[in-house]
């Protein structure tokens, strides 16, 4: 492919480059370049891709694109941004493929992987072959694919598109990231609907405030067709207010597009009445707690906008079931559970303590701990959280990286001081889990919460192999 092809509707600002060059890849990362390749010099968050331009032209690298004049002599195309330029040149090195298919964004803080589990059902069961893009995993329908971060840079997304399209995919359900909006790996994405489930304090290391963290997220209905918007949230009805796009609404607590009225909660989940366009509609889903509400909520509304029946929407998610790492239960064949669940900011927590206090006959013993190199202000926060809806908290390590786990533990037990809830702290995580097995009464739930889908452990750079169910496996082995 032609470099100007490529580079069809980047603004440029200057070029020495040849707009007939052949371009052989493109790179942005200056190690995998290879001869006649194209270098994109991308400011990452620890470097910026200009200091590797020239090793780029050791490695054969036809030409770069940049931000600034590069330092040595080779051919360049100057851009206003070149991690946009990035997104658009990947699009049309692999043939605009998001532009053959239906796709759908999800972004919030929280709720987005189970949401986007069940818009792919309610796809499936109208006959579409989906794609899945998220924190969990991506799927091309039942195919599982590895995934190393909820939105992948914008070329690799780009090919996954390709790939999908390939396969048979006629839709495409993504989780977007607020960092991925912020950084334009989604950047000319062309969604048929975007999505917002909720904003709670989350990623502030990276936005600084609140308000950074928000407009991040309205980026996406920028690039929709048509928005649904969560208006029993304060920064759904500001995104709301701007008018990006028009809106699918929808609520529990205020007037929406759809309403849901006559909740009720169940151990074994939740039903409620769908109110739309003057119809009442009975909603039951097998996923326990409030936020399954919402969850719901959003996937039907999306069905709205993409002008699925909300009949047959409703009688899919009948059968739908949890993801994995999420409220997911862990089989012990004891008399008391064992949950793990994702949550690792303060209204995560909140949501599933909540969720389980409402159908625990015993205790709550919540099992958490802080990521580190992430926002540090949460850290006392979520410890307050845990000693405000468990019976019993251990605190624990999480994914340290590169702190060490005892500073970020001492950070949590600051939200701690006051409270008359029993707890302990153990760093060792797999060793906390298997105290709270070892104080388990009939009747209790153990709730894990921060790892999730995670079969790892972070630390110092380094992956370390840490499956909670295992860890519980491995308890009851050695007790038998």
């Amino acid at each position: 492919m032609k470099l100007e092809q490529l580079l069809n509707g980047v603004e440029i600002v200057k070029s020495t480059a040849d707009p007939a060059l052949e371009v052989g890849a493109l790179r942005y990362d200056s190690r995998e370049v290879e001869a006649g390749d194209v270098f994109v010099a991308i400011t990452g968050f620890a470097t910026d891709g200009h200091k590797y331009i020239a090793k780029a032209a050791e490695l054969g690298a036809a030409a770069v694109i940049c931000e600034r004049e590069p330092e040595i002599d080779i051919p360049y195309v100057m851009v206003q941004s070149s991690r946009r330029a990035l997104a658009q040149m990947g699009a049309a090195y692999f043939g605009h493929p998001a532009q053959e298919m239906t796709m759908i964004g999800i972004t919030g803080t929280n709720g987005k992987t189970t949401t986007t589990y069940l818009i792919k059902a309610i796809l499936e069961a109208q006959g579409h072959k989906v794609g899945l893009i998220g924190t969990n995993q991506n799927m091309i329908g039942e195919e599982i694919l590895p995934t190393e971060r909820t939105t992948p840079e914008s070329f690799e997304l780009h090919k996954l598109f390709r790939t999908m399209k390939d396969a048979g995919c006629t839709h495409v359900i993504m989780e977007v990231s607020s960092h991925s909006l912020a950084l334009d790996r989604v950047y000319g994405i062309p969604f048929a609907v975007g999505a917002f489930t909720n904003l709670t304090q989350d990623h502030l290391d990276f936005h600084i405030t609140m308000d950074n963290y928000r407009d991040a997220k309205a980026i996406l209905f920028r690039h929709s067709a048509v928005g649904v918007m969560n208006m029993d949230d304060e920064a759904g009805r500001v995104i709301e207010s701007e008018k990006a796009c028009p809106f699918v609404t929808y609520a529990v607590n205020r007037d929406a597009d759809l309403r849901a009225q006559n909740v009720q909660l169940h151990a074994a989940g939740i039903e409620f009445d769908c109110i739309c366009e003057g119809k009442t509609i009975p909603v039951h889903l097998g996923i326990p707690g409030q936020f399954t509400v919402y969850n719901a909520l959003t996937a039907l509304s999306c069905a709205k906008a993409l002008g699925i029946p909300l009949e047959d929407a409703v009688n899919t998610l009948k059968t739908a079931h949890g993801v994995k790492g999420r409220v997911e239960v862990v089989p012990t064949g004891t008399d008391y559970t064992v949950l793990i669940d994702y949550a690792h900011s303060p209204d995560g927590m909140e949501n599933v303590l909540s969720a389980v206090q409402g159908f625990t006959k015993g205790r709550v013993i919540g099992v958490f701990g802080c990521g580190g190199d992430r926002d540090r202000t949460k850290r006392p926060i979520m410890g307050a959280v845990g000693a405000r809806l468990s019976d019993y908290c251990i605190v624990t390590s999480d994914n340290p990286r590169t702190e060490q786990p005892e500073a970020i533990i001492e950070d949590i037990l600051e939200g701690m001081k006051d409270t008359t809830t029993p707890y302990d702290v153990i760093v060792n995580r797999p060793q906390a889990i298997w105290h709270a097995l070892d104080i388990a009464q009939p009747g209790d739930t153990i709730v894990l919460m921060g790892k999730g889908h995670e079969t790892y452990q972070e630390i110092n750079h380094v992956k370390h192999h840490l499956d909670e169910r295992e860890v519980v496996a491995e308890y009851f082995a050695k007790k038998a």
